[in-house]
C-alpha cells in the first residue's frame, strides 16, 4: 500500500509500528555500491530491460543516497525474460548480490495468507463470510462487534482490529510467538471501526491469519504455507526466517555501521525472506489460473477471488480508486488502468527493503522489484511494467501522464467550517482558513513541538486546492450516514491528491480526520502532560531499540484543541486520543486507507500508575 509522505509522495517502508520509514537513507552506512548480479534474459523486451538496468545502475550508484542492492525479474508466459541484481548483497565484505540472493520482501508477504485461506477455502474447511471465531473461537476483544469478523475481513483491511501489534515486529534476532502475542493484545482492545464498515490498511487482520490456519489444519502457519504453497511452486529461494539462517544468499543492511540479518516476525502480514526469480513462479500460478507446471496448487475461482474488488460494499468509502482485493492493495491498478489494462499490483516493505510486484493477468506478464530502501520501487517497477505492455503490444501507446500544473484559481466557498486541527495514525494537520477561500496547512511537529507550515492552498477550478509550490492538492470530503448498528456518523477528511509512480494516474487519500473540541483533560491527565515515557518490555534486538536508541513517548496537548491527548515518538508517531476515563485514551478517528492504519489505546491501571501499555507494549515513566 503506499504511504504519503507529508509534503510529497513515494512508496516508503513500513516502521515497526506502522510498516513505515526505517529504511531511509539515514539508516545505512555510507558506502560506495558496485553492480554485482549477472543478467540472462531473451532478446524480448530489449527497450524495457535497458531502460530497467540505467534505473537501477542509477539508484546503487547515488551517492547522495545509495542503496546497497536492487534485484529484478520479468516474467511472459512460462518464460522468465530477464532476471538480474545490482549492488551487493554485503557492503563490508563486497559480495555481489545476484538474483539467487534473498530480501525481505515485507508486505508483498500477504499474498501468501491470502493463498493460504483460499487453499483452505478449497478444501472445505473455512468460509471466507464466515466469522473466524467459528474456527477460533479463543479469539475476543471487548468491542462485541468482533464476533463480525470474517476471514474476507481480515484479508481486505476491513476488519476493524487497529492495526499493527509493534512489539518484536522487526528484529535482529528471530522472535517467536509474534501471532499468539497479537491475539493476547486484541483481547484488551476495541475494534476501531465496525466489520466491513471502512478498509483501512491493517497487518493484524494478516497475523490473525496465522492463528487461523493453525486452529483449522494443527499446522503452524510456515508450515503450511510451505508444503501447500512454496514447495510445489519450487520456490527453493523462498522461507520465512524463524531462526537464523544456515545457508544461501541474503541481503543484509548495514546501519550505523554495522551489518545487521533483518528478521520480520509477523510471518503472515511480511515475513517471507525471496527473490523475484521465485516471486515470478507465484506469478505464473496466478495468471494460469491456479496451476503452476501441471499441478493445480489452488482453484480458479479462488485466485479470481482474490484478484476482485473487496470494496464494493464498505460503507465509507471516499476514495473509490482504491481498489482492496484479498491480499493485494490495488486489483485494478491505476497506471494500468489508464492504458485500459487491467492489473494487480501489491508493494511491500519492511524496516530495510522496499518491495513492488506486479501482475497482469490476461497479458500472463509479470515483474518485481525488491531492494534496500531508499530507491523509489513504484517508480521503476511501474515505468518498467507500462514499457513493457507496450513493447509487446498489449498496449499500442502510453497513456497522457498528469500534468503537475496547477489549474486557475477560481473562487471558493467560505472554508471556516473545513478549519480546524485533523487528526490521523500519524500526525495532525492544521487548517487555517483564509479571507479570499484559500487555507492554510500545517503539520504538527515533533522536533519543534508546533505547527510546521506545509503551504497556503487556492481554490482551483477542478475543485482541489493547490499550492504553486506542491503538486500535490487538496480538497475537504464529508461523509455522512448511519452505520450497520443504526448509528449515526458524520466525518469531515481532509483528502489529498498525488500523482505517484510513474505518474499516469492521480490517487486520492483521507490523510485526517477533523476534531470538534472536546472537555477540559481531568487532573490525572493534566498530571501526565509534559511526562515522558520508555518502552520496557521489546527485545534488545528489536529494530528501534538497536537503531533509534529507544527514544522516549511523550504526552502533551494542542492548544487549538481542548480535550485530547497528544501522545507518541518517532516510531509510535503522534496520534490524539480521545479520553474514555482516567485510566483510558481511545483511538479517535475512523479514516481508511492509510492515515486511519495503526491506532493505539493508551491504558493505566491506575490513574497515578507509572507504567502504561500501549497494544502489547508496556511503558515506564522516566
Amino acid at each position: 500500500m503506499v504511504q504519503f509522505d507529508r509534503k510529497n509522495v513515494e512508496a516508503v517502508s513500513p516502521a515497526r509500528r506502522q510498516f513505515l520509514g526505517y529504511g531511509s537513507a539515514g539508516l545505512l552506512a555510507a558506502f560506495l555500491p558496485g553492480c554485482g548480479g549477472h543478467d540472462d534474459h531473451s532478446q524480448s523486451y530489449q527497450q524495457t530491460i535497458a531502460m530497467g538496468q540505467q534505473m537501477m545502475q542509477a539508484a546503487v550508484s547515488n551517492p547522495s543516497r545509495p542503496v546497497a542492492a536492487i534485484s529484478v525479474a520479468m516474467v511472459k508466459g512460462s518464460t522468465i525474460v530477464w532476471q538480474q541484481a545490482f549492488g551487493m548483497a554485503s557492503v563490508p565484505g563486497q559480495v555481489s548480490a545476484t538474483p539467487q540472493t534473498r530480501f525481505n520482501i515485507g508486505s508483498v508477504s500477504k499474498l501468501f495468507p491470502a493463498l493460504a485461506a483460499s487453499i483452505l477455502v478449497d478444501r472445505g474447511l473455512i468460509a471466507l463470510d464466515t466469522p473466524i471465531v467459528e474456527y477460533l473461537p479463543t479469539f475476543t476483544m471487548l468491542s462485541p462487534e468482533y464476533a463480525q469478523i470474517t476471514t474476507r475481513h481480515l484479508l481486505s483491511h476491513a476488519s476493524g482490529l487497529p492495526g499493527t501489534n509493534g512489539r518484536n515486529l522487526f528484529t535482529f534476532q528471530p522472535i517467536a510467538g509474534y501471532a499468539a502475542d497479537t491475539q493476547a493484545e486484541l483481547a484488551n482492545s476495541h475494534l476501531k471501526h465496525l466489520p466491513g464498515e471502512l478498509a483501512v490498511y491493517c497487518n493484524d487482520g494478516f497475523t490473525m491469519v496465522e492463528q487461523l490456519v493453525l486452529a483449522v489444519t494443527g499446522q503452524s502457519f510456515v508450515d503450511f504455507v510451505t508444503s501447500a504453497i512454496l514447495v510445489p511452486l519450487k520456490m527453493a529461494n523462498s522461507s520465512y526466517l524463524t531462526s537464523v539462517p544456515t545457508g544461501g544468499s541474503f541481503s543484509l543492511p548495514v546501519a550505523n555501521g554495522t551489518q545487521y540479518q533483518e528478521f520480520v516476525n509477523a510471518y503472515a502480514t511480511g515475513g517471507l525472506s525471496s527473490t523475484p526469480v521465485d516471486m515470478m513462479n507465484l506469478a505464473q500460478m496466478i495468471y494460469n489460473g491456479g496451476v503452476f507446471q501441471g499441478q493445480r496448487i489452488v482453484s480458479a475461482a479462488s485466485v479470481a477471488e482474490m484478484g476482485s474488488d473487496q470494496t464494493k460494499n464498505l460503507t465509507i468509502n471516499p476514495s473509490p480508486e482504491w481498489r482492496w482485493g484479498l491480499g493485494w492493495d490495488s486489483v485494478v491498478q491505476p497506471a494500468l488502468n489508464a492504458a485500459g489494462v487491467l492489473g494487480w499490483e501489491k508493494d511491500g516493505g519492511t524496516a530495510f527493503y522496499t518491495t513492488e510486484f506486479f501482475v497482469v493477468p490476461q497479458s500472463q506478464f509479470a515483474l518485481m522489484v525488491t531492494g534496500n530502501s531508499g530507491y523509489d520501487a513504484r517508480t521503476i517497477a511501474e515505468t518498467l511494467v507500462m514499457s513493457a505492455l507496450k513493447e509487446d503490444g498489449t498496449i499500442a501507446s502510453l497513456p497522457p501522464k498528469i500534468s503537475s500544473q496547477a489549474p486557475p484559481v477560481v473562487a471558493a466557498a467560505n472554508l471556516s467550517t473545513s478549519a480546524g486541527v485533523y487528526g490521523n495514525s500519524d500526525s495532525p494537520y492544521q487548517v487555517i482558513a483564509g479571507s479570499n477561500g484559500s487555507f492554510e496547512l500545517s503539520q504538527w511537529d515533533a522536533d519543534t513541538r508546533g505547527w510546521q507550515t506545509i503551504g497556503t492552498y487556492q481554490s482551483r477550478s477542478d475543485g482541489w486546492w493547490w499550492s504553486d509550490a506542491d503538486t500535490a492538492s487538496y480538497r475537504f470530503t464529508v461523509v455522512a450516514g448511519k452505520d450497520s448498528e443504526a448509528n449515526p456518523y458524520n466525518y469531515r477528511y481532509l483528502m489529498k491528491r498525488v500523482v505517484p509512480g510513474a505518474g499516469y494516474a492521480y490517487l486520492t487519500l483521507p490523510v485526517g480526520q477533523q476534531f470538534a473540541p472536546a472537555a477540559s483533560l481531568s487532573n490525572s491527565w493534566q498530571q501526565r502532560v509534559g511526562s515522558q515515557w520508555t518502552l520496557t518490555n521489546d527485545s534488545p534486538s528489536a529494530v528501534p531499540i538497536a537503531i533509534l536508541g529507544n527514544p522516549p513517548a511523550f504526552f502533551t496537548t494542542l492548544s487549538e484543541l481542548p480535550g485530547y491527548i497528544l501522545y507518541g515518538n518517532e516510531d509510535l508517531r503522534y496520534q490524539l486520543f480521545t479520553l474514555v476515563s482516567d485510566t483510558l485514551g481511545g483511538m479517535s478517528v475512523k479514516i481508511p486507507g492509510n492515515f486511519g492504519r495503526d491506532l493505539y489505546e493508551i491504558r493505566f491501571s491506575t490513574t497515578t500508575a507509572t507504567t502504561l501499555t500501549v497494544g502489547s507494549s508496556i511503558y515506564a515513566r522516566i
